[in-house]
Order: C-alpha cells, then sequence, then structure tokens
C-alpha cells in the first residue's frame, strides 16, 4: 500500500536521528535553556535576518496555533481566518476550547484578501453595537494554505497593512514553511515574512523532524511570558534539548530548504504526469500538496493499492483528493504512484 495522504507519515531525517543518538547520554538543562536550543535560536535569527528575535520550540501544529492565540487575544477578541483556514476546520475546535471564536471570512484558494479584512474590521467597528460583540483581535494565516497555495509577496504586504492600521497582530501558521520557500517562482523569504509578520513559526513535523515548530517573534516583548502560557497550555517540553537539537540540524548548512526542495521535484514529477494524462485540479498547484479531482468509483479502485487524503465532495459523482510529497518522498514511491494513476 502507497501513502501520499500527508507530509508528516515518515519519522526524522536521517542527520536529526544521528544527532539524537550521538547526544543521548548527555545530561543537560531542561525547558529550553540548553545549549542545542540555543544555537538553533541563533542560527534561525540569523535566517530571518532578526538578530532580536524571540524563538520558542513548541511541540506540534496545533498547540501552537491554540497557545499563540491565546497568548495575544484579549477575553473578548476572536482570531479572522479563511473558512478553509487550519484553526477553523481541523482542529477540533482548539481555538474555541480556549474561549475564542474564529471569525471566518470567505477563502480564495485557501487565502484572505487584504481588502475584505480591512472592510470587516472596519465595518465592526462602524457597527454601534461593536461593544456587544466579539472583537476582531488578530489575523491567522497559513503558508502554504490548506490548499497548497501561496501567498506572494504583494499579498503578504498587503496583509500585513491592513493588520497594522487596525493595530492587530499578523500570525502566520508555518505547519508547511519549507515547502513554501522551496516553491518555484515564489517571492516570499523567511526574511519577508519576519518582517511582515507579528508571529509566524517554522514547521518542523512535516518538514524533517520528528516532532515540533519553531515559534518567532521578530520584534520582542509582544507576548509577556510566553513560555509560562506555554507551561499553562501543558506544551513546555521537558526535555527541551529534543526540540533545539533537531531545528539546529535543520538551519546547518541549508538543511531546512534543501530537503524540502526534494518535496516540491517530486510534486513536479507528478503533475507533469496528471496533466498528460488529463486529470483536473481542484486548484492550481503551487507546492507539495496536489488537489485533484477523481470519479468516485476511480477512487474506489485506487483505495486497494494507494492512500490518498479525501479532502471534498464537489457533486455526487466526484472526489477532490489530496496527494502529498515530503522530504522523505521515494522516487520508487511516485514511480508506483504514477503506474497506479
Amino acid at each position: 500500500m502507497q501513502h501520499f495522504d500527508s507530509d508528516y507519515m515518515e519519522g526524522a531525517h536521517p542527520l536529526i536521528l544521528e544527532r539524537l543518538i550521538r547526544t543521548n547520554m548527555e545530561k543537560t538543562p531542561g525547558y529550553g535553556t540548553d545549549e542545542y536550543c540555543e544555537t538553533a535560536r541563533r542560527k534561525i535569527r540569523e535566517a530571518c535576518g532578526c538578530p532580536e528575535a524571540e524563538v520558542h520550540f513548541l511541540v506540534g501544529g496545533t498547540q501552537t496555533n491554540a497557545t499563540l492565540i491565546t497568548a495575544m487575544l484579549r477575553p473578548y477578541e476572536g482570531v479572522v481566518s479563511a473558512a478553509t483556514g487550519h484553526i477553523n476546520m481541523h482542529e477540533a475546535g482548539a481555538v474555541e476550547a480556549g474561549g475564542h471564536k474564529v471569525l471566518a471570512l470567505p477563502a480564495h484558494e485557501g487565502k484572505l484578501d487584504a481588502e475584505e479584512v480591512d472592510r470587516y474590521v472596519t465595518s465592526f467597528y462602524e457597527d454601534p453595537s461593536w461593544d456587544h460583540m466579539v472583537a476582531p483581535g488578530m489575523v491567522y494565516i497559513s503558508h502554504p494554505t490548506e490548499y497548497g497555495t501561496l501567498y506572494t509577496l504583494t499579498e503578504l504586504e498587503a496583509l500585513s497593512a491592513v493588520c497594522r492600521k487596525h493595530h492587530i497582530p499578523l500570525f502566520l501558521d508555518g505547519a508547511r514553511l519549507g515547502y513554501g520557500l522551496a516553491a518555484h517562482g515564489t517571492d516570499v523569504t523567511l526574511e519577508a515574512i519576519a518582517s511582515l509578520c507579528d508571529v509566524f513559526y517554522i514547521g518542523g513535523t512535516k518538514v524533517g523532524t520528528l516532532f515540533g515548530e519553531a515559534v518567532v517573534i521578530p520584534r520582542p516583548g509582544l507576548i509577556r511570558q510566553l513560555d509560562t502560557i506555554v507551561k499553562q497550555r501543558g506544551v513546555l517540553l521537558a526535555k527541551g534539548r529534543l526540540l533545539g537539537l533537531q531545528f539546529d540540524t535543520l538551519f546547518t548548512d541549508g538543511l531546512y530548504v534543501e530537503i524540502a526542495r526534494h518535496a516540491i521535484k517530486m510534486a513536479d514529477r507528478i503533475v507533469a504526469c496528471l496533466e498528460e494524462k488529463g486529470y483536473t485540479f481542484y486548484v492550481r498547484p503551487q507546492s507539495n500538496q496536489l488537489f485533484v479531482v477523481l470519479e468516485n468509483q476511480r477512487l474506489e479502485a485506487l483505495s486497494e493499492n494507494v492512500s490518498l487524503g479525501v479532502w471534498e465532495k464537489p457533486d455526487a459523482g466526484h472526489t477532490v483528493v489530496r496527494i502529498a510529497t515530503s522530504w522523505a518522498t521515494r522516487e520508487e514511491d511516485v514511480d508506483e504512484l504514477l503506474s497506479l494513476l
């Protein structure tokens, strides 16, 4: 059985496993105060062009989203998200469980439109009863989005300008950020993200680590005592060096983007073959997540040999499936998938 369901199905990059084994018996301070975490922070700051940035290591994407959103919002505020956003669709109400409403706006191939966000926030405060409603306290985006699409630099600049106009933070979910940075033709860089976003994170779970995300706050002091809040939420890892060591490895010699490029290369092969065979893409492929429209009978037959992510049903006879490549996707697995398709 072939598995192209998602990009976190494999373990970790061999270099990370080697370092974990090599350092296994070392004794280090806990909770991210060890030398490996410090080295990783320094390398991430350099990569982002933010020498003063705060860098915090958390264990997973949902935990990171819920913790940061709770930390940044006042009790009467909610978070603006695309309707298809991960926090709105696939996190089991983790944000709402923390006491904050997700304020969903229309998604445009997974993305928010800056003008629509501006109109929403402006019209909210034009309502005479605004103080009886959940206020838009921040904006959440992901890059790549849940549909594998990418913001352009112009789009990101526009969203950043709207957030600064209304004095609310812009938060970028970077669970798959490596694949966005490695994608063809993108003009969005780590440095650009750091200059335009108030908080973002660099995903490891889906891009080479066993687990873990690196939160970057370019301008320190935005969130007071974040480590304390992380502890309260139950996501402060006692053996923090396991996170620091993994990110230290990823940010040595450009490994993070290098392994992400492999996923893009594998996705390119799949796209070229499917286009040649006349398959229909639900959205234009831009990164490592490919969304293909299949007839239900075709999907049922394929399911005997390959596992794909079932996404949505545009009509009674068809299903949109996700094909996801990763840093670890093998050439021979792609060959087998393409033979099945």
